[in-house]
């Protein structure tokens, strides 16, 4: 098993290289109608979160998505908006990193596009806004 190691190892960062050679290579802007589409969506929707993600109501995960962090910062007759919300923002997210793999020519891309894009998320998130950690804790911005 020692012996199988050192070439466990060579594959598994050659195999890092190539994911991340070929991430660099995909074109995150590209701009398709199904993708364009998904954007307005996105962005409609985006003015109805802002105020659950100042409260620490909703925050961004690593994964590209977004959760609820504190049912308890949402009153009780908001709840099922704010569910809804969720679900409607992830399930477009979900479409737009897999067309976005998809307009490149690259479906095997959609984990690593996932990936970049909740990077991104986190990055360009407001002061004050939650995200989830690498460790899985949230964390204020």
């Amino acid at each position: 098993m020692k012996a199988a190691r050192p070439f466990l190892i060579l594959l598994l960062a050659a195999m890092l290289s190539q994911a991340g050679a070929a991430l660099a290579q995909a074109n995150l802007e590209i701009n398709t109608p199904a993708i364009a589409a998904l954007q307005r969506s996105m962005q409609q929707r985006h003015a109805q979160l802002v105020p659950f993600y100042a409260s620490g109501a909703v925050g961004l995960t690593r994964d590209g998505n977004v959760a609820l962090r504190d049912a308890n910062a949402v009153p009780l007759p908001q709840r099922q908006q704010v569910n809804a919300l969720i679900a409607a923002e992830n399930q477009d997210r979900a479409a737009l990193y897999r067309e976005i793999a998809r307009a490149n020519g690259r479906p095997e891309w959609e984990t690593d596009i996932r990936a970049t894009f909740g990077q991104r998320w986190i990055e360009k998130a407001q002061p004050g806004w939650y995200y989830r950690s690498a460790g899985g804790t949230w964390v204020r911005k």
